[in-house]
């Protein structure tokens, strides 16, 4: 199955499309691609859902030279999507930065998100001028893809998958190409003021889910705590697992992301029953 694509405005975002039922639309964490899903996408599918995987903004196959990184940009693209596609609502999975997209849509397009689930996510805090600059230093080229990888290597600190060294080898040379380095720069600087001031506006049901040694944030159970009580959701911690727990601990995630959706949409049929 080839790329999709929904051009716009001379750019264009980069999907997958996948399976049959109620939608949900993935969204990767910022520096990441749409394959970040390749485990939990036939867990769903297998499930009776329609998985939609979207890689970001100057990320992946996606355009580079956006005029807005931010999570309000990727929360329109999000929206965007869901109208194209024109089989919502859906439920939203977004990682790390791409939570507070995903938070950012759910409530200025209420009507075309039903769910919300939040992996890791990065919904609050402002960059400051001294963390701007180490960023520019650290990411800088020639060696910011490699920096990126030492990095991304840190977010694994249990299990890396068995497909570790194809994928982030794809990821590197992803970031080796012109515009995609700078990409994740901007969003790396960019303000989530967007998302946290939208916290309590979001009507649909939300489950958060945090590895307990997720080293982005200094407690990771507190900030899955405090999450879920602004969205008045629920949240489940994996043991063990870093910033990507559905890759990392398929196995463990799949079936909590599985619940949930199963919770929200009865209605949906699910090819294990019906094999």
């Amino acid at each position: 199955m080839g790329t999709k694509f929904l051009e716009q405005q001379g750019v264009k975002i980069a999907f997958d499309d996948t399976g049959s039922g109620p939608l949900v639309v993935c969204v990767p964490g910022m520096g990441d691609l749409r394959g970040e899903f390749r485990f939990l996408t036939p867990q769903l599918v297998a499930e009776g859902y329609r998985v939609v995987t979207m890689d970001l903004r100057g990320h992946g196959e996606t355009s580079v030279g956006w005029p807005d990184y931010s999570v309000a940009g990727v929360g329109s693209d999000i929206l965007a999507l869901i109208r194209y596609l024109d089989a919502g609502p859906a439920v939203v999975v977004g990682n790390s930065m791409a939570a507070g997209a995903a938070v950012w849509a759910a409530v200025e397009g209420p009507e075309l998100v039903n769910g919300l689930v939040l992996i890791s996510p990065a919904v609050h805090g402002e960059v400051g001028w001294p963390f701007r600059l180490l960023i520019a230093a650290l990411f800088a080229r020639p060696w910011g893809p490699s920096a990126w990888l030492w990095y991304y290597t840190r977010l694994f600190p249990t299990h890396k998958p068995d497909d570790w060294e194809i994928y982030t080898a794809g990821l590197k040379q992803n970031l080796t190409q012109p515009g995609r380095l700078e990409a994740l720069h901007q969003m790396m600087y960019a303000s989530k003021a967007a998302s946290e001031t939208r916290l309590a506006q979001v009507s649909a049901p939300a489950l958060i889910l945090m590895g307990s040694k997720d080293p982005d944030f200094k407690s990771p159970e507190a900030e899955a705590q405090w999450v879920a009580a602004s969205l008045k959701g629920r949240y489940q911690i994996i043991e063990g697992a870093g910033h990507y727990p559905f890759t990392e601990m398929p196995a463990i995630t799949g079936p909590l992301i599985v619940t949930f959706l199963k919770e929200l949409q009865p209605e949906a049929t699910y090819a294990t029953a019906s094999s």
